[in-house]
């Protein structure tokens, strides 16, 4: 068990989505504005702005508090010039009306400088309802191109999606159902077992027609049509 004393008096800079919820979630106090100053009895800092403003602020920052960002692709390097300091990344999506429970059950990567920036960068994901696990430096770019991968663009796909669904007719509703149900059924089996449709099953003319359709009424998505394609006949090939 680590002795190490965890500091609980807590700021954290950065008013929009992430810092709206980590904040409640540390019992922290409302985040500050990034022009606002840090108050002196602060023991831990938490950068929770974009990513290309993380350096230029930790330069800001008097030292002497455990300076920590939350960022997914930067390394420690961006919080120099201070001693101490750690990454507290929640990989987790979080929108403008996310209130801190959405980060409870969550899990979260952590680095730190030495031993006692870890203890605290680990506490305080545990106290914010996150499971904290860590990754290395040079696999942080891939990390963060993961989640995006996860989170973001899984998004992008439904909304084109949806928008060809809209054109033919069928309501938002329905593609949402199915999405849904896609997704539990790869979390619950895995991407093998989950995976279905004309691929899957080997039926290349129904794809051929699939490919047809779009050339016609959606030419602007056959690039991706055929990447997303080869990418699921591989994964069909694994099963």
């Amino acid at each position: 068990m680590n002795d190490t004393p965890t500091p609980r008096r807590i700021a954290v800079i950065g008013r929009g989505r992430l810092g709206s919820a980590l904040a409640p979630a540390l019992g922290a106090g409302p985040p500050l504005a990034r022009a606002e100053p840090v108050p002196r009895e602060k023991e831990v800092v938490i950068l929770a702005v974009p990513d290309d403003c993380v350096a230029a602020l930790a330069g800001e920052l008097t030292p002497g508090p455990i300076v920590g960002h939350c960022s997914g692709a930067l390394s420690l390097e961006a919080l120099a010039p201070h001693a101490e300091r750690f990454s507290l990344h929640p990989l987790m999506t979080l929108t403008a009306h996310a209130g801190s429970e959405r980060l409870r059950g969550a899990g979260a990567a952590v680095a730190a400088s030495g031993p006692r920036a870890l203890a605290v960068a680990t506490e305080l994901a545990a106290r914010a309802g996150l499971e904290p696990f860590t990754v290395a430096d040079e696999d942080r770019a891939l990390y963060h191109a993961a989640a995006s991968i996860a989170s973001n663009f899984l998004v992008t796909l439904e909304s084109i999606a949806d928008r060809l669904l809209d054109s033919v007719g069928v309501a938002h509703r329905h593609t949402a159902a199915l999405a849904r149900a896609s997704l539990e059924n790869w979390a619950t089996l895995g991407a093998e077992r989950a995976l279905t449709g004309p691929i899957a099953r080997g039926d290349d003319a129904t794809v051929a027609r699939q490919r047809a359709a779009l050339a016609l009424r959606a030419p602007d998505l056959l690039g991706l049509f055929d990447a997303l394609a080869d990418a699921t006949r591989n994964l069909g090939a694994r099963t």
